[in-house]
């Protein structure tokens, strides 16, 4: 199953946000899940705004088949428009 991990990211650091998704993706593809980054370092010059990494967020859900949400993912903005958007597509949920 190819997977997107929804996870709280807002004043964190890629560094941080990486270390705490670290064994869920290990525990993942030891399941023989491809799980899908969606940790984008990639926007000129730090410019983005959060609704830019949403609709690259989005994008990635509409090719994927589960949508993983991690603790913390009510309380995140661009999540629960993550899940809202799965749910609405009809995508597999599945919340840690």
């Amino acid at each position: 199953m190819k997977i997107m991990i929804s996870q709280p990211m807002k004043g964190k650091t890629e560094e941080q946000i990486r270390k705490e998704r670290e064994e869920l993706v290990k525990k993942l593809i030891e399941e023989g899940h491809e799980v899908v980054d969606t940790v984008f370092g990639d926007f000129p010059n730090e410019q983005a705004t959060p609704l830019h990494y949403l609709a690259k967020s989005i994008e990635f859900l509409a090719n994927v088949d589960c949508l993983v949400c991690m603790q913390g993912w009510e309380n995140a903005r661009g999540c629960k428009i993550e899940e809202q958007c799965a749910k609405e597509y009809g995508k597999f949920i599945k919340y840690m």
